[in-house]
């Protein structure tokens, strides 16, 4: 479970995250994932969001894919850093997720897709490698 702290909670909050310009995104084939920074002279801890909408399945599934997609975040929140905003959109194929095979493929793709926002983020703390 996410802290409080580190959920977004409002409609204004995930418009702000995903229409507002300086949004970072990449999509797979079952997850979006949009991240934008918040004020940048009090960041503030890294807030998240997850939509899943009925397209995605009926209610059991749905909230089997937001358990997945939840745990997964919270485990990288540390290494994402403070500041941050981010939504996490499901898919409709994300509702093939629900088996232990599918759970693994959704928690990799969006591995992915963190790494791939994340390292175009102007506070990615990585040097850029040089070859």
């Amino acid at each position: 479970m996410l802290a409080r702290r580190h959920r977004l909670r409002t409609p204004d909050q995930f418009r702000a995250a995903t229409r507002r310009g300086g949004t970072r995104r990449a999509s797979g084939s079952m997850v979006v994932v949009q991240m934008r920074s918040h004020s940048v002279t009090d960041p503030g801890p890294t807030r998240v969001g997850f939509v899943v909408s009925k397209a995605v399945g009926d209610a059991v599934t749905r909230n089997r894919v937001k358990r997945i997609l939840r745990h997964a975040v919270a485990a990288r929140l540390t290494a994402i850093g403070d500041g941050q905003d981010i939504v996490v959109r499901a898919l409709p194929p994300a509702s093939q997720s629900v088996s232990p095979a599918g759970s693994r493929r959704l928690r990799a793709e969006l591995e992915t897709l963190m790494d791939r926002v994340c390292a175009t983020s102007p506070v990615a703390s990585a040097p850029p490698v040089s070859r």
